[in-house]
């Protein structure tokens, strides 16, 4: 032992740190608890050197796939008339905001920074028949809850003086948004506030606090696709997902953002650092989705929030939730293994409650390996699965 009764620089065990800061006991006897290391699941893109193929593809054998997903790109993509009905609608509303900014007037329910265009006709993802387009508006006053109807007041008056001829309506709603729409397009106005308010915010008075930030984040995710997502492939890869989620009601979680990211990734995250083709990035997300990527302990896609902040995307998703995509994923992956890739493409809720035959294989619906705990008498009502279960209650079933 060292002299002194204690380890060098310091006594009964405790040593000092650089600085004079003290540093916890070593007890070698001792063993550190294990920590959570979130892993990566299976993923054939980024290791394909590791596992080469024992024969190539027979030749045109994704010919037809390939251009499946191309034609039911074609036909989600609004024509040019519906995007120019919504260009239309979308740079009067702008101008509109623009006048407002250098010339208020008499305007004084509240004043506005500046308005920025978001969603999926900013990105070029905007499916057919959907012909809404997104404006998030940055107030420089705290948002109350009566400015937003005044502010849709002032804008539509504003239209209206310069745009005699085109019929506008608006919808107020107390959630925070305004829509300002014609007979053949519509522009959502998001109401949003400095980043500094958002401390000063009082909940009897002003907007919810979790409706401003989701708002504030539509201006960062459109920033982030502009600099990253620009990609035609990414577009295409996203407008098919999107299509994908409305037809099956076991992907609703799946959020536009969760799409945004997912198809990115799956297009771009691979060795060559090259696009991906199509049919291969539209296999690729199911297969990542059914081996588990949204589900506890996966590394999944980590997005960073304005504060710093470190999150995965899936985490926002119930146990529940995550496990219905995965096994929705994972049947899907199943039919189109063995060629029923035309029915995913334009098939129902229906393809993964029922048993299904394809080329004399018998494909049957997944059981949930999740199942939320019963509450006992006398617990917390409140308790949900993550709570009580987390990650141990997640289990695995073989079919």
């Amino acid at each position: 032992m060292a002299r002194g009764g204690g380890g060098r620089g310091g006594r009964g065990g405790f040593m000092m740190g650089r600085g004079g800061g003290m540093r916890m006991p070593f007890f070698p006897e001792e063993k550190l608890p294990p920590s959570f290391v979130p892993r990566h699941p299976f993923d054939m893109a980024l290791c394909e050197q590791a596992f080469p193929r024992v024969k190539p593809l027979p030749a045109g054998s994704e010919e037809a796939f390939t251009q499946a997903l191309l034609k039911r790109n074609t036909d989600l993509t609004p024509t040019p008339q519906e995007q120019a009905a919504v260009l239309n609608l979308v740079t009067m509303v702008q101008t509109a905001f623009d006048n407002l900014v250098v010339a208020p007037g008499n305007f004084d329910a509240c004043q506005v920074e500046e308005a920025r265009q978001v969603g999926s006709f900013k990105k070029g993802t905007m499916l057919t028949g959907h012909n809404v387009a997104d404006i998030v508006v940055i107030l420089k006053t705290l948002p109350t809850k009566m400015c937003v109807g005044a502010l849709g007041n002032r804008i539509l008056e504003d239209l209206k003086k310069t745009n005699a001829n085109e019929v506008l309506a608006l919808c107020t709603n107390d959630r925070g948004f305004f829509e300002i729409s014609s007979s053949e397009a519509a522009v959502r106005v998001l109401v949003a506030t400095v980043q500094y308010n958002l401390r000063k915010l009082d909940p009897e008075i002003h907007m919810d606090y979790k409706t401003l930030q989701s708002h504030l984040a539509a201006i960062r995710h459109s920033r982030w696709f502009e600099e990253n997502a620009h990609h035609s492939s990414v577009k295409v890869l996203i407008r098919l997902l999107r299509d994908l989620k409305t037809r099956f009601d076991s992907l609703e979680p799946l959020t536009p953002w969760m799409l945004d990211l997912l198809a990115h990734s799956a297009i771009m995250n691979n060795p060559s650092r090259q696009a991906l083709p199509i049919n291969v990035a539209y296999r690729r997300v199911l297969q990542l989705l059914a081996s588990g990527l949204f589900l506890p302990g996966s590394a999944s896609i980590t997005d960073r929030i304005d504060n710093g902040v470190t999150y995965r995307v899936h985490q926002t998703m119930t146990l529940e939730q995550q496990d219905q995509v995965c096994l929705t994923a994972q049947t899907l992956i199943r039919i189109m293994a063995h060629g029923g890739f035309k029915t995913v493409l334009d098939g129902h809720s229906g393809l993964i409650t029922q048993t299904t035959v394809w080329d004399g294989v018998e494909v049957t619906p997944l059981d949930k390996a999740f199942e939320k705990p019963v509450e006992k008498e006398g617990e917390n009502e409140d308790m949900d699965a993550e709570g009580t279960g987390g990650e141990e209650a997640m289990e695995t079933t073989d079919n």
